[in-house]
């Protein structure tokens, strides 16, 4: 049994509700990582990172952060980036590093923990010795009742630059958390705390089940002589040309495919060739060459038993069309957004198969832009395939449901299918270009009646089917990972 499945069993067995506190160290710990690095990437592209600055930063780095002294003047050193800036447009710059750089650094296995948590019904705290702007976004990413951060002064709406109060750098974050505790009744004794950081000792022992995660060297022979867990969350390492090489050959196999069958189609002028045959046989060979798998777990019958339907599906990464077009292979239509029809060959491979292209800056339109797929659910029993996130989610959290597949749905009388996928963001992020190898794994729940609802209760039933995709996520039998960060699951294991 591993450190990290006796936390879980830990958690589970733990009181239920907020008077037990569950405090989240940010970078190193949720993070692989320093978000720092992305705000000074972010500079230094900017051309707004002087000399000065960085002789600061490798006057730092050689000397090291050792005290909470040291930490001051690291916040000192950093002031060029926020100084004169506006509250707001701080809050936008920390925002989008989250989610196109900052986010592909969450530890799965921590996002595991983080939801235990919540099923518990804990407090969910991240306490970090970073900006509040850095924190800002995974605090909302993770659903966190609060977020202890270092502040900085604002004046008139203007950044000037100081930083308020004590640092929340080792001994200052452990007196932030105990203020937190006292303030909202937490029982510290029954609370759980996570780091990796030397610096955190004070803050882990603030709490009856501390836990030193991925640990720097001070910190794991603290927790060795402590007796505290260590939580090993080792990222495998993946040889960037052979993944550069696997996704060629993925990309090769399905336009070349693709192509096959297009002009197949022309010469037999039967358009199926290309929809029914070429893009699923050329995708399975791709996906197989790109070293993926995908795993049904549970309801593979679901996937033919009531078409025509309308698929749904959480949206993680660019693999989860390829994933979605193995699983549904026939008879099914697709939606994206328009500007993926402008994407060289395969915009016009999908606009061949099909697809209905959207314009989601005209949402107001978006229901009569799915007239065509609503026509063909009716009149030719084809499914609808959408991702009703309308967006690839910055994490593996499942957000708002947009209410129109579900009118489609509706509007149509057929059943909605819910597909709930697994880790494709391992796979392959957000902003990803190459594929990692790996196994995608796949829930299909059961076909959801469609036929008593009403359109004014869209939004109810919407919110009612991503209940299911949580609930169906939570439920996962994730307890090992035996392979690093790809997360398993327990299915035939003993």
């Amino acid at each position: 049994m591993s450190a990290f499945t006796d936390r879980l069993r830990e958690i589970r067995s733990a009181p239920t509700g907020k008077k037990i506190g569950a405090f989240f160290d940010y970078d190193g710990t949720l993070i692989e990582g320093f978000s720092a690095v992305a705000i000074t990437r972010a500079r230094v592209r900017s051309m707004e990172f002087g000399l000065g600055e960085l002789g600061d930063f490798l006057l730092i780095g050689l000397r090291g952060v050792k005290s909470e002294q040291d930490y001051a003047e690291v916040l000192e050193a950093t002031k060029p980036t926020f100084a004169g800036k506006t509250y707001a447009e701080m809050l936008e710059f920390g925002e989008h590093l989250f989610t196109h750089e900052t986010a592909a650094q969450l530890r799965p296995q921590m996002w595991q923990i983080l939801r235990a948590h919540r099923e518990m019904g804990h407090r969910i705290v991240i306490a970090s010795s970073a900006t509040r702007f850095q924190i800002e976004p995974i605090a909302q990413a993770i659903e966190a009742d609060h977020a202890l951060a270092t502040d900085v002064e604002v004046v008139d709406g203007i950044v000037t630059g100081k930083f308020l109060g004590r640092p929340l750098w080792g001994p200052g974050k452990a007196a932030a958390v105990r203020a937190l505790a006292r303030e909202h009744d937490v029982d510290l004794d029954a609370s759980f705390a996570y780091s990796d950081g030397n610096e955190d000792i004070p803050y882990l022992e603030s709490v009856g089940h501390p836990a030193a995660v991925s640990p720097r060297h001070g910190l794991r022979a603290e927790a060795e002589a402590r007796g505290w867990p260590i939580l090993d969350l080792r990222n495998p390492s993946y040889n960037r040309v052979a993944m550069a090489a696997r996704t060629g050959a993925f990309y090769g196999s399905f336009i070349g495919s693709a192509a096959l069958g297009f002009v197949g189609g022309l010469v037999r002028r039967d358009p199926n060739v290309l929809v029914e045959s070429a893009i699923p046989t050329g995708n399975d060979v791709g996906l197989a060459l790109a070293g993926v798998g995908v795993d049904v777990l549970d309801g593979e019958e679901y996937l033919t038993s009531d078409r025509p339907c309308v698929f749904v599906f959480n949206h993680q990464s660019k693999l989860d069309l390829p994933v979605i077009i193995h699983l549904v292979r026939r008879d099914a239509t697709g939606v994206a957004k328009k500007e993926v029809k402008r994407v060289p060959v395969l915009g016009q491979i999908l606009d061949a198969a099909g697809l209905v292209f959207i314009d989601r800056a005209d949402a107001g339109k978006a229901i009569e832009q799915l007239q065509p797929a609503v026509q063909k659910l009716r009149d030719e029993g084809v499914s609808l395939v959408v991702a009703p996130e309308g967006t690839r989610s910055s994490t593996p959290r499942i957000a708002p449901f947009k209410k129109g597949p579900f009118h489609i749905a509706m509007q149509a009388g057929v059943p909605v299918v819910p597909i709930v996928l697994r880790n494709t963001g391992e796979l392959m992020w957000r902003g990803s270009q190459l594929i990692k190898p790996g196994t995608v794994e796949v829930k299909v729940l059961p076909p959801v009646d469609t036929s008593d609802w009403r359109p004014e209760t869209a939004g109810e039933h919407a919110e009612e089917v991503r209940q299911m995709f949580l609930t169906a996520l939570a439920d996962w039998p994730v307890e090992s990972f035996e392979d690093g960060r790809m997360t398993r699951s327990m299915k035939g294991r003993p």
